[in-house]
């Protein structure tokens, strides 16, 4: 198994155990290919859920430009129920699980076709 694999194996075990969600292996695969390199830089691949600026970059950069959202009061509810789910408490937030959670929350799975 390379690098990859371990940490997909890795955010499974963090929806499971943290987040009670069983996990689509197919679907949380593509989320993590999605996210590229930054999955290996432990600063890009964990999220400050509590800056503004970080949870914008979410609503911007993933829910609207990847998801094919509309902006809305519903993005941030989104963001805020992926991040109630993670549980606030959860010092590190791995940037695959919240957006797989994201994914999953707004029905946008056929965008990972």
């Amino acid at each position: 198994m390379g690098k990859r694999d371990d940490l997909i194996e890795m955010y499974a075990s963090e929806l499971k155990d943290k987040c009670g969600v069983s996990a689509d292996m197919d679907l949380l695969k593509k989320v993590v290919i999605g996210l590229g390199p930054s999955i290996y830089n432990a600063d890009a691949a964990t999220v400050a859920a509590s800056q503004k600026s970080e949870l914008n970059t979410i609503r911007n950069n993933f829910l609207m430009k990847k998801l094919g959202l509309s902006d809305g009061p519903e993005l941030d509810a989104g963001i805020n129920a992926a991040i109630e789910t993670y549980g606030k408490s959860n010092r590190n937030k791995y940037r695959a699980v919240i957006y797989y959670l994201l994914t999953k929350h707004f029905g946008k799975e056929n965008v990972y076709g």
